[in-house]
């Protein structure tokens, strides 16, 4: 083999790290090294962790050693490292004056309308080309989007810092235990103060998917719910909406549905969706509250601001910007059909397990009051059949026994 060779390399690993299978971890921390070295290093033995054999497919713990085999320079891929996007010191100062929270696993921002989240057609500003602001030291990893908020819609926006932090909180979206509230402005006054919408959505055809609609047929389970804060007469309504599902433009297109669009959102409203007068035309939808898991133990609970425009309709409207947090109400929406079977399948198979235990025990109970083997048992079953029909002095148990063949009565035709 040619090529400068590399010692025996050690790692202990980290936190963020914590439950990833092994070749995950090359791929994060060594993605220079080709899996297929790393399977032969697997299969030879030369791979280990704490000191054992490993494979590839094995899960790591926070705190094991990973001790990784010499190899030379001609057996790793020449990969050009990523390069941070250059940023002018006003795009630095402007991305981290959004923060609102900081760990060591996630950051918060206070997303101001008008700004997207991630870049697309004739889109240059956005999130996503900020995130390069906010690493401290050079080796820190770029952080990582895991969710997503609409351009017009402003406030909390969380960032993932590293790998294992984004893969957990991307799981705790995706599995809906993460609970955000927004504040938005209404048209009107819903007639139920607290409600909770069920109207399927899909995407509506001839719009690239850039609209949605309610569709009873074909569209995904969708569920929000809403609780007024505040009305001013029957012109406008402050509301509380909770997204229970994570479709495009849930909240939207359920208010609009029910006949109460926000205010600002044409898109969903039409021209119905303003207010005369001096009430700003920009939309009134606003992440006010994030509540989610936390990798490190405890929770994120954290409360963004709302935009300038937010708060002065707020005010020319009447509105106690005080009143806004509405105390906690963990209501979630009624059982899916689906949900209800999947439940009701789990119930019947905890009880056949506690009945089989039931049976079992009570066989064992009888097998030790009986003698040796129970009734289900052969040894049990044979025992109690020569108890019923004790064998003659002359006739064996079995009918087949060694050197006597059986005998057959010959039938003869007269």
């Amino acid at each position: 083999m040619t090529g400068k060779t590399h010692d025996v390399r050690q790692f202990n690993v980290g936190l963020d790290d914590d439950g990833i299978r092994l070749d995950r971890w090359f791929k994060r921390h060594m993605q220079d090294t080709p899996f297929a070295l790393v399977s032969r290093w697997a299969r030879t033995g030369q791979l280990r962790v704490d000191g054992k054999r490993a494979a590839v497919s094995d899960r790591i713990a926070t705190g094991q050693t990973i001790r990784v085999p010499p190899v030379t320079e001609d057996a790793i891929k020449k990969k050009t490292a990523r390069r941070r996007v250059e940023l002018s010191p006003e795009e630095v100062e402007f991305a981290r004056g959004l923060v609102i929270h900081r760990d060591r696993a996630a950051l918060v921002l206070n997303k101001p309308p008008g700004l997207a989240t991630q870049g697309g057609t004739k889109m240059t500003q956005h999130i996503d080309g900020l995130l390069d602001a906010y690493p401290e030291e050079d080796d820190e990893p770029r952080p990582r989007l895991v969710h997503r908020l609409d351009k017009d819609t402003s406030g909390a926006l969380l960032i993932a810092r590293s790998p294992g932090s984004a893969a957990y909180f991307s799981k705790h979206f995706s599995g809906r235990s993460a609970r955000k509230t927004y504040w938005a402005l209404v048209i009107g006054v819903p007639k139920e103060k607290d409600a909770v919408i069920d109207l399927p959505l899909a995407k509506q055809p001839g719009t690239g998917g850039e609209k949605m609609y309610v569709d009873p047929v074909e569209g995904q389970p969708s569920k929000s719910r809403y609780r007024i804060i505040e009305s001013a007469g029957d012109r406008c309504a402050w509301v509380e909406l909770t997204p229970f599902t994570g479709r495009t433009h849930q909240l939207r297109v359920h208010m609009a549905a029910i006949g109460h669009p926000i205010v600002g959102d044409g898109k969903y409203g039409g021209k119905d969706a303003f207010l005369t007068g001096s009430i700003s035309r920009k939309m009134h939808l606003h992440a006010r509250r994030l509540r989610i898991g936390h990798p490190d133990g405890g929770k994120i609970n954290v409360r963004a601001e709302p935009p300038e425009h937010f708060r002065e309709s707020l005010e020319m409207l009447g509105f106690d910007p005080d009143a806004g947090d509405l105390p906690d109400d963990e209501k979630r929406p009624p059982m899916t059909k689906a949900k209800a079977k999947q439940v009701a399948r789990g119930h019947s198979k905890q009880m056949r397990k506690e009945r089989r235990g039931e049976r079992r025990g009570r066989a064992e109970a009888k097998a030790e009051r009986t003698g040796k083997g129970g009734k289900n048992s052969k040894a049990g079953a044979k025992a109690g059949k020569a108890k019923r029909h004790p064998p003659k002095d002359n006739k064996p148990v079995h009918k087949k026994t060694a050197g006597q063949p059986r005998k057959r009565k010959k039938k003869f035709r007269e």
